[in-house]
Order: structure tokens, then C-alpha cells, then sequence
């Protein structure tokens, strides 16, 4: 070998050499697992993979007894229980099949390291022979053809696990379709504005300048919304601030909206529905913590930063003869992020 030859093979590293390719060192010797060895650690772990195949269906049905014997009711805390009941039978169903799935590939599977040489994306028949006959080699290989009890398990827990989200959805289609419902929301004329939660009325000379209030209709929790006064509640939050009236940028057919400085928007915003509440006083911004969208309080709630499309709709309010602040109407167009018609 030259000189040269020699060189192109060699490099220098430190004080010794190193050849500048490496040569494949092959695959480790395979480990045997006990399962492999002892039968008895095999069955063992058929069991094991069976109880967490178990798990999911009982979690599933769980979830559906759940689903119908603690339905979600009016009150925060029937809420609070279904959603509870409803999770933890969704994840014991989840958690089940996946938690089996992983048992019984690294117990019952093989698991042989497997090398192939790279070639062209576009396989020649011979190659497809052969990944057709590698899957039937792994459905064989997974043992489900001979152990039933496995077999049986699987195919309960996947075919009951969508269970879990088909039976809420479905039981969520119907009810009342009355489109006016969600067209419309508690606000009316002369209804007072009080604050969130305490339902104290706010008196309009005891609103400073920058300062923002949480807003609800007043009686929210009487008459003929008490029983869903929580939905009733979702559509009618308001956000209300008080800036100097200079401030105000407001359209002509809007100049009565406000009374001296003291704007009222509806609080969700008309992105995806998140509830708007972080007031700049410095800006007059009102910023949305799920994707920035930015309203300008001072120009109509107009979005000013980004994804939302629409201003916040506007709720136009004057005092009463206690000068305590009230709604002059509803909302002149529907809240909210999406309405399948956006008709006054």
C-alpha cells in the first residue's frame, strides 16, 4: 500500500490513529426474557395483559353508568361530580387498552432487533411479498391466534372503548332547537348591572376612572332561568370599564350607548369563546389569554391584534332614577365566536 493509500484510510487523532469509516458491529447478543424461557412467566403475563384489557372495559362501563346516573345537572356541584365520574371512567378505558397493548408487546412479543438495508422508496414485488409475509409473521408472532382469553380481551376493550365518546355525543343531539335561545341572553331594558358574583348593584358616580367590573344581568338566579341560570350566566357576562369620555372613539349611531365614559362589552370572545377579562388601563386594551386576540375598548372593542374577526359585541347601557347603571336593551347581535345566522 502507497503512501497516499495509506493516508486517504488513516487520520490522525491525538497521539494514535483511527480509521475513518467504522465497520458495522452487528446487533447484541439477544437477552431472553423470562417469558421466553418459562412458560409459567409467559401465562403469567397473558394474565397480567388480560386484567388491564379488564380495566378498560370496566372503565368504559363505568363511564356509561356515570353518564346516566350522575348527569351533570344545574348546580356546581352535580358538575363537578359528573365531569369527576365521567374522567375517571375515561381514563381507566384509555389507560386500559394502552397500558395493555405496551405489556403484552414487551412480555409476549418478540423482541429481536432487526436490521435492513436501505432501498429506493418504490418497492419491487419481491419486497412487497416479503412485508406481506413479515405482518403475517407478526400476527403470528403476537400469539393471538392461539390464546383465546387474549383474544377475547382485546376485542372487548376496543370494541367498548368508543363507547366513551359516541354515548355523550349522541346523548347531547336533541333538546330544545330553539335558535332564539342563543340569540339572545338575559339582558333586557332596564335591567340593572351588578357585580360578578356578589350580585351587588353598581351605582354609577361609585365608578372611578380606569377601573373594570365584572358584570352580570341582575335576578339571574329568579324566575324562569333559575333552573339553568349557569347557561343563562355564560351568555350574559359582561366586562365594563370606566375611561374619561374623551377617550372614546364611539360611532355616530352609538353615542348612547356608554353614559360618561362607562363602556359594557360582552366578555367572550368572538374568536373560540374564551372569556376576555385582562384590562390595560394604560391602552384600553382588552386582551384574550387563550390566543392574544386584542380589543380596543376605546373604539368600539374593535380587534386590534390577533385571530378574532369581530369587535366584542357592545351592551348599551344608561342609569336609572337611583343612578344605579342598567341595560337601555340586549345585545343588538348574537355573542359568541360562531352563529350559523348572524341576523339582528
Amino acid at each position: 500500500m502507497s503512501n497516499e493509500q495509506s493516508s486517504t484510510d488513516l487520520t490522525v487523532s491525538g497521539a494514535g490513529t483511527s480509521p475513518a469509516a467504522f465497520q458495522d458491529p452487528g446487533m447484541p447478543p439477544h437477552q431472553e426474557r423470562m417469558a421466553d424461557k418459562d412458560p409459567a412467566a409467559a401465562k403469567r403475563a397473558e394474565r397480567q395483559t388480560v386484567v388491564l384489557f379488564a380495566v378498560s372495559v370496566l372503565g368504559t362501563i363505568g363511564m356509561l353508568v356515570a353518564y346516566f346516573l350522575f348527569p351533570s345537572g344545574d348546580t356546581v356541584e352535580s358538575m363537578r361530580t359528573s365531569n369527576l365520574l365521567l374522567g375517571l371512567g375515561l381514563f381507566l378505558s384509555m389507560f386500559g387498552i394502552g397500558a395493555a397493548a405496551v405489556h403484552w408487546a414487551k412480555t409476549l412479543m418478540s423482541d429481536h432487533e432487526q436490521a435492513e438495508a436501505r432501498h429506493p422508496q418504490k418497492s419491487d414485488p419481491e419486497t412487497r411479498e416479503a412485508a406481506l409475509a413479515a405482518l403475517e409473521a407478526g400476527a403470528k408472532d403476537s400469539g393471538i391466534g392461539r390464546r383465546g382469553l387474549l383474544k377475547g380481551a382485546v376485542v372487548s376493550a376496543v370494541a367498548l372503548a368508543p363507547l366513551t365518546f359516541a354515548v355523550p355525543l349522541v346523548g347531547q343531539v336533541g333538546g330544545d332547537w330553539n335558535v332564539s335561545n342563543f340569540r339572545h341572553t338575559l339582558w333586557e331594558r332596564g335591567r340593572r348591572l351588578v357585580r360578578d358574583p356578589s350580585g351587588d348593584p353598581i351605582r354609577a358616580a361609585d365608578v372611578t376612572i380606569g377601573s373594570a367590573y365584572h358584570v352580570i344581568p341582575d335576578g339571574l338566579r329568579e324566575g324562569e332561568h333559575a333552573s339553568h341560570w349557569i347557561e343563562e350566566k355564560a351568555k350574559a357576562v359582561v366586562l365594563m370599564v370606566r375611561m374619561d369620555p374623551r377617550d372614546l372613539t364611539e360611532a355616530e349611531d352609538r353615542r348612547d350607548w356608554s353614559y360618561e365614559g362607562i363602556v359594557a362589552y360582552s366578555k367572550i370572545c368572538t374568536h373560540v369563546g374564551c372569556p376576555v377579562a385582562l384590562y390595560e388601563r394604560q391602552t384600553h386594551h382588552l386582551l384574550c389569554p387563550c390566543h392574544q386576540s386584542t380589543f380596543d375598548m376605546a373604539d368600539g372593542a374593535k380587534v386590534v391584534f390577533g385571530p378574532a374577526k369581530r369587535p366584542l359585541p357592545q351592551l348599551p347601557i344608561t342609569v336609572d332614577d337611583e343612578g344605579y347603571l342598567v341595560a337601555q336593551s340586549d345585545f343588538t347581535e348574537p355573542i359568541g365566536p360562531s352563529y350559523w345566522e348572524r341576523l339582528k
